[in-house]
């Protein structure tokens, strides 16, 4: 069978046995009308390797640079003077165009990618730049490099024809619910404390919030919270089945969108650095300022939110009221919501671990110990928050696994690997504190 997409790679269940050959498919037939690929053998392409998801804000790229590849290399999955460019550029720049970022301190090091050892690097830029993207990649005639992209989000299915027309790349398309879930429990196996929670959360003394490993290596059932533009609420019963049980349209755009026009910032950066300088009670009102105290009788303490913006009915108020108390303001708003439907979603389907993900809560941690304080409060303790580095890019390395073939454990693990893996429901290095209530 001849392959039309060029080399290809089959993989096998220990790297030591991988073959480099021209193939074809290789496909045991089809699940729920999805091709399934066989589980010893995957078809790998042409580096370079990443996987794409497209979102309602931001567009992010997970990318294998391989360390062990030199230009000469008889390599039939890999062209090296082509990678050998594109690396050059990746190393030399952090930043790409005016509002492409390299995100360095997620860069995951000395990972084998089927028996090449590397890093990942995460990229990100704003989805409403995929014109100007798409045209880069043409005048840098970086389109030669791959005919197909494994691709999630919806931006996937919006700018289809765009990467056809514009760069003649064809975009494979990923389910992507499945590629969050698939991407949090891989990189969580694959290097340590990618899960943590913040101790003792305290609004009034947030520099009291102490950031904890968690051991997440056994954490169903439990909640994916995915703050993105809008919110999707999952409840994972297992590796291979989850829910989608609930959401709401007040997310990360929700956010950006309501301070731009309240403050007239233009970036999602510029919008937090405002709300880290504001103080949000010059615009709520809170218990106290209805009950002169806290509502003891239900337990609601006086610094409580009792209406989010309660004050800006009085022209006073407006007049008083800082940009960076908007912007305080509306991220306090928008987190709280969240925060409310999260738990009481939890509650109501008796799950005790909520796991926050998305680019949301990127460089927020504002929102982040509001949501630990909040959780842990209202519930009595009863839930947990939980967060992830990598916080965004599950989609895309979902993505990025589905090109490797990768699916669930269809293939053996060993395929993606680092040195500090952890193995067979443990990590090779013990080194470090995790949570007592992991196994609760």
């Amino acid at each position: 069978m001849v392959n039309e997409n060029g080399p290809c790679l089959m993989v096998g269940y220990e790297i030591s046995t991988i073959m480099r050959k021209r193939c074809g498919s290789s496909v045991t037939g089809e699940v729920n009308g999805k091709q399934q690929i066989n589980n010893l053998h995957a078809v790998i392409h042409s580096m370079p390797w990443f996987g794409v998801d497209i979102g309602g804000t931001l567009a992010k790229l997970v990318f294998f640079e391989p360390s062990d590849i030199h230009p000469g290399d008889p390599e039939p999955e890999v062209e090296p003077d082509v990678l050998a460019t594109i690396q050059h550029y990746l190393r030399s720049h952090t930043a790409y165009g005016d509002t492409g970022v390299r995100d360095v301190h997620l860069e995951i090091p000395n990972v084998t990618v089927l028996g090449h050892t590397g890093s990942l690097h995460f990229i990100r830029f704003p989805t409403h730049q995929m014109d100007t993207f798409l045209h880069l990649v043409k005048e840098k005639k970086l389109s030669s490099l791959a005919e197909i992209i494994h691709a999630t989000g919806g931006g996937a299915y919006k700018f289809e024809k765009d990467f056809f027309n514009i760069v003649s790349m064809k975009l494979q398309k990923h389910d992507e619910l499945s590629c969050l879930i698939q991407g949090i429990h891989f990189i969580d196996r694959l290097i340590p404390d990618e899960c943590y929670y913040w101790n003792h959360p305290d609004l009034r003394n947030p520099e009291k919030s102490e950031k904890t490993p968690y051991d997440f290596r056994d954490p169903y059932p439990y909640l994916v919270v995915n703050i993105g533009s809008g919110v999707s609420i999952l409840s994972v019963h297992s590796k291979t089945s989850f829910e989608r049980v609930s959401g709401t349209s007040l997310g990360g755009g929700t956010f950006l969108g309501l301070c731009c026009l309240l403050t007239g910032c233009e970036t999602f950066e510029e919008a937090l650095e405002l709300a880290a300088q504001g103080d949000n009670t010059n615009v709520d009102k809170l218990v106290k300022d209805i009950y002169g105290g806290g509502y003891n009788r239900f337990g609601l303490p006086e610094s409580t939110v009792a209406s989010s913006f309660g004050f800006m009915h009085r022209k006073e108020k407006r007049s008083e009221a800082s940009k960076a108390d908007l912007a305080r303001a509306t991220l306090v708003t928008i987190t709280n919501n969240i925060g409310s439907l999260a738990m009481m979603t939890a509650m109501n389907l008796k799950l005790t671990r909520v796991v926050f993900v998305g680019n949301f809560l990127r460089v927020n941690p504002i929102a982040m110990k509001l949501l630990a304080y909040a959780m842990e409060y209202w519930s009595r303790g009863a839930l947990k928050a939980l967060f992830l580095e990598h916080e965004g890019y599950f989609g895309a390395m979902g993505a990025f696994l589905e090109l490797m073939g990768y699916t669930n454990g269809s293939v053996h693990t060993d395929m993606i690997s680092s040195p500090h893996k952890k193995q067979n429901g443990a990590m090779e290095s013990d080194n470090h504190e995790t949570d007592s209530t992991a196994s609760q």
